[in-house]
């Protein structure tokens, strides 16, 4: 079974694990992760890893991600979306419709930039030792800190008037969000809502792209689905990184793990081959470059 990477556009109602679960079983090796957890309702790109690709995967975790989302004004809900039971209830008449409109440019202007966000209680951050999510199914109480993130661009493309299934009136926001790894789209939804003082949730949620990765390239899996394209390391390494090509002795030592001459940046690099094969991760320290990953060893 070859290395790299897989790129799979999620269907609603499977976990993250399901996803893992499947491509185990297709690509037959047990060696699989993900770049960043997709909750059941959200759909779009999931990125794994597959066996020595899953070393990727701590570079690839921080990426940009980029979602299309609709956000629910005039209700409120346990977990911050649609999966959740809903715990207030304010209802946007045509009236108050046209203040809250009148609110949403800096209501989003505020929640964009270098914030600080309290994730949701739903989360699966750790909370001595248990998840936050596990906390609160069993009935407890629980406050997060805030954490600093960045939402990179949070666009309103629409707003229309709408119905929950109870009746009450609401008001739906769709929006292109863009922000850095550990930003909750459902917490902005919460926040977004607190800010106009209507309640807000998530009631739709798509992610399009991790990092230079794009859902457009991704596989849909379905129930059916009985193979997986694997992206190969070496053209991961080219699209994801920026790009050294090394020669003959400079591979030589790169796979023994010795360094070399230093890249000239800060960012981390892939080291390709005199062939193109992809053969390591530099990372520039004390004025050489090491290699802080190696795919291809000696």
């Amino acid at each position: 079974m070859s290395d790299g990477l897989v790129l799979v556009d999620k269907p609603a109602g499977w976990t993250s694990h399901d996803v893992v679960a499947r491509a185990r079983r297709l690509l037959h090796t047990r060696k699989i992760g993900h770049a960043g957890t997709l909750d059941p309702m959200a759909t779009g790109l999931l990125v794994l890893g597959v066996n020595r690709a899953t070393r990727l995967l701590t570079y690839l975790v921080g990426a940009e991600k980029e979602y299309l989302t609709t956000i629910r004004l005039g209700q409120e809900t346990v977990t911050d979306d649609a999966e959740g039971e809903v715990i207030g209830a304010s209802g946007i008449g045509a009236d108050a419709g046209s203040a809250v409109r009148g609110g949403l440019d800096e209501a989003v202007a505020a929640l964009t930039g270098a914030i600080e966000q309290v994730p949701s209680s739903v989360s699966a951050i750790k909370v001595n030792g248990q998840r936050s999510y596990a906390r609160v199914r069993s009935g407890e109480d629980v406050k997060l800190a805030p954490r600093a993130v960045t939402v990179h661009t949070f666009d309103v493309t629409a707003v229309h008037p709408a119905r929950a299934d109870d009746g009450t009136p609401v008001l739906d926001v769709d929006a292109r969000v863009s922000c850095s790894s550990g930003t909750y789209v459902r917490a902005l939804a919460r926040d977004l809502g607190y800010a106009l003082g209507t309640g807000g949730h998530l009631t739709a949620l798509r992610r399009t792209r991790v990092g230079p990765f794009d859902v457009a390239s991704a596989e849909r899996l379905e129930a059916t689905t009985t193979t997986l394209s694997v992206l190969d390391v070496s053209t991961v390494l080219r699209v994801a990184f920026p790009v050294r090509r090394l020669d003959v002795e400079e591979a030589r030592e790169i796979r023994f793990g010795r360094r070399i001459p230093p890249t000239g940046t800060d960012e981390v690099t892939a080291a390709l081959g005199p062939d193109g094969r992809g053969l390591a991760l530099l990372q520039d320290e004390a004025g050489r470059a090491r290699p802080v990953l190696v795919l291809d060893p000696a």
